[in-house]
């Protein structure tokens, strides 16, 4: 009799716990497919399903601390960042046929559209690092520092001592890590900084046994912005893989960018609440935010995406971007999973005669993100898209232009662990000149190229096939 309760007691306890799973999954889910797999696995696997579910399925999240932090005495809000209503050219000028895609960002986004701005590209490490470590070394009140990885290298060890020489003579420095990317506090790299007088954060660390374990909610941003008044963010982080003159088949290219002009203020707004989430304190003051005065004449808008957003903010902005186009969309990107809007939206865009150029990596650090975008390929190339492979080493740079006018540059990937996963910080730019120049540097990885054609992709043994169509499968957690 007993063991019959006890049976029953178990398949109650298994029936609640599921459907309980089952139905969050279904109702918040906004992926289909995530929401299938998530309620097959609360209903196979007895008690574990549901447990796995509330770890590692919900990874959407109200910013708790920021809204406390809000209702303090000292409020976390933005700065006054001023309106794109003047500059040395006017907005409308600026932005050009492109007004719907303006639109659209000024609603999904939360940071305004701001004139006189100036941005520089820094191709690789060789010309990013020394710009970064100069800008350290003469900041005379604050650093702020946010970087995916910070390895313990020859580069690692020159920031750590820029920042802590920084420190030492008195400007207030800090540095935000993310808790899985550089391993938080128990990485070498953090221990040595804390050891300083750099104040070092991690951003959702791993907590075990009894904490949440947060493998996605990453922040993925990378940004420095010194004594509030330069800025750099692109997709580099400190590691010396990007120093890529040096004999080491492991190297990686990229592109990261020098800011300057009022936008910078966005991307230390954005630095400003990742550093409160993670500490639950704020920065404050003019050492922090100081005003901006012009810098150029280009109209940026930081765009900080990730998780806690009411939208899929990237993603949005892509669609009304391959929506809006007249003439020619060009993408490098390292990865490239779309969702079945995204590939919709750039074959319509190819349709209406847009020319479209895709320029993606052969040599991936991952080689099952390369497996999962072979498996899209196909349906781009019959509709006209022409795809370009670049030659190795690998290639992490991320760039998007839109008719030689539109630039997005940032840490965020074409793929759905940007789209709604991570962390992300982008800056959108409407200017001809930014955009012949980083169009120039495209047009010199596509010569560099091979070109990629259906006929290729058809002739893929059977097993490769299979094979990138199953982690295609995979493709919402990739």
């Amino acid at each position: 009799m007993l063991d019959e309760m006890a049976w029953w007691f178990y398949a109650a306890g298994w029936l609640v716990l599921g459907v309980w799973s089952g139905a969050h999954a279904v109702m918040y889910k906004r992926d289909p497919r995530s929401a299938t797999i998530w309620v097959f696995i609360a209903f196979t696997f007895p008690f574990l399903g549901p447990w796995l579910y509330w770890r590692f399925g919900i990874n959407r999240i109200e910013r708790r601390k920021l809204h406390r932090l809000r209702r303090r005495k000292h409020k976390l809000t933005p700065p006054d960042f001023g309106t794109a209503s003047d500059g040395p050219i006017t907005a409308d000028d600026a932005i050009g046929h492109l007004a719907k895609l303006r639109k659209v960002a000024d609603r999904v986004t939360r940071l305004p559209l701001l004139p006189g701005n100036a941005i520089h590209p820094l191709h690789n490490g060789e010309e990013a690092y020394p710009r970064m470590l100069e800008a350290i070394a003469s900041a005379e009140h604050s650093v702020t520092l946010a970087s995916y990885i910070f390895d313990w290298d020859e580069v690692g060890h020159d920031f750590a001592d820029a920042l802590a020489a920084a420190a030492k003579r008195g400007v207030k420095v800090h540095t935000l890590v993310d808790g899985i990317g550089a391993l938080g506090h128990l990485s070498r790299m953090g221990r040595r900084l804390l050891q300083s007088k750099v104040e070092v954060a991690s951003f959702f660390p791993l907590r075990f046994p009894l904490g949440r374990i947060r493998l996605n909610l990453r922040n993925h941003r990378k940004t420095l912005v010194v004594d509030g008044k330069i800025g750099f963010t692109g997709g580099m982080n400190i590691s010396a893989r990007h120093l890529v003159e040096r004999d080491d088949p492991d190297v990686s290219k990229d592109l990261h960018f020098q800011v300057n002009g009022p936008v910078v203020g966005e991307l230390q707004h954005v630095f400003v609440e990742d550093w409160a989430l993670a500490t639950g304190k704020v920065l404050r003051g003019d050492a922090y935010s100081p005003e901006l005065s012009t810098a150029g004449s280009i109209y940026c808008r930081g765009i900080a995406s990730g998780p806690d957003q009411n939208f899929e903010t990237i993603h949005w902005i892509l669609l009304a971007a391959f929506a809006s186009a007249e003439k020619r969309i060009r993408i490098v990107t390292p990865y490239f999973i779309p969702t079945a809007s995204l590939l919709s939206a750039m074959a319509m865009a190819s349709l209406r005669g847009v020319r479209i150029e895709l320029v993606l990596p052969s040599a991936v650090d991952h080689p099952f993100m390369r497996w999962a975008a072979d498996a899209y390929l196909w349906q781009l190339l019959e509709h006209g898209i022409r795809i370009y492979r670049q030659p190795p080493p690998f290639v992490h740079a991320k760039v998007l232009i839109v008719d030689d006018r539109w630039v997005l540059l940032g840490s965020a990937n074409l793929d759905p662990r940007s789209f709604r996963l991570n962390f992300e910080f982008n800056v959108e730019a409407y200017d001809t000149d930014l955009a012949a120049t980083l169009s120039r540097w495209i047009e010199q990885c596509i010569q560099a190229s091979s070109p990629v054609t259906l006929e290729a992709i058809d002739a893929r043994p059977l097993w490769h096939r299979l094979r990138d169509g199953v982690v295609k499968l995979a493709s919402p957690y990739l």
